[in-house]
């Protein structure tokens, strides 16, 4: 005999909510990437325009700290 289980209306939510904030953050992730590379192309100092990017020294890593300090600020 299978049992089914239904889940709260608040789990639901929750993973509405988890897939929006992954695609901010991908959304975010791919624009910030894209003036890195563009500034790293052109040889700017572009980790001072991402709070939080200025002490990483990879370039990834430069743009993962400056969107999760965009994100902070969104909530």
């Amino acid at each position: 005999m299978a049992q089914t289980t239904t889940l709260p209306a608040n789990v639901h939510a929750a993973v509405h909510d988890g897939m929006a904030n992954g695609t901010l953050f991908l959304l975010s992730f791919a624009a910030v990437f894209c003036v890195a590379v563009t500034a790293q192309l052109l040889f700017f100092k572009w980790r001072g325009w991402f709070p939080g990017a200025e002490s990483e020294k990879s370039l990834i890593k430069g743009v993962r700290a400056g969107v999760y300090t965009f994100l902070s600020h969104l909530n």
